[in-house]
């Protein structure tokens, strides 16, 4: 199926607006260069959008496309463990391609009511499947008994959430992957009890 016009028009918005966010914060960002060049009227990008945190949160449901299909090596071959280390570098690795696009969510976040619903609605989809490889894994005798699944897997993402604003707001000299060593370490830890 061919995109419509509309489309077209949406998605040169959102590409426009991407590309300011390489070179500018949000705040720092108004509407009328975005319409500008993509091409399109100012009245059009409110046709799509209600303001900018809107188009930010359209952006960034295509980053948690991605972000759940990094997400779904959890369900994938080899070991638990590794599979957990592999899904949280994927993730990570994968929005700091993008640290401009999740700087821009940060900061709707924290303005828009909209933007942080959504945020919430998608760390639940999370949620959810980190809880199922708990339980699985503790069913299997792989994992002891614990606090409530649903508890443990909200917390370890809400680590990933800091880890990941830390990832794109750090300074040049931030040792990442050392950091990312540390944040699977509390994940395995947090499931098994510990790490071998």
């Amino acid at each position: 199926m061919s995109a419509t016009k509309g489309d077209e028009r949406r998605g040169a918005l959102l590409a426009a607006l991407e590309e300011h966010l390489e070179q500018a914060s949000l705040d720092d960002i108004n509407i009328a260069d975005i319409s500008r060049r993509a091409g399109v009227t100012r009245s059009a990008f409110y046709f799509y959008f209600e303001n900018k945190a809107a188009a930010v949160g359209a952006l960034y449901e295509e980053m948690y496309a991605d972000g759940f299909g990094a997400a779904e090596v959890l369900g994938g071959d080899g070991t638990v463990r590794d599979r957990i280390s592999s899904a949280i570098r994927a993730i990570v690795h994968g929005w700091a391609q993008r640290t401009h696009l999740y700087r821009a969510i940060l900061d709707a976040r924290a303005g828009s009511p909209a933007v942080r619903d959504q945020w919430e609605a998608f760390q639940a989809s999370y949620v959810d499947l980190v809880a199922e490889l708990i339980e699985d894994e503790r069913a299997a005798g792989a994992a002891p008994a614990g606090p409530d699944a649903r508890a443990v897997a909200a917390a370890l993402l809400d680590l990933n959430d800091r880890t990941l604003e830390r990832v794109v707001r750090a300074p040049d000299d931030f040792d990442r992957d050392g950091h990312l060593e540390a944040v699977v370490h509390v994940w395995l830890t947090a499931i098994y009890g510990r790490t071998s």
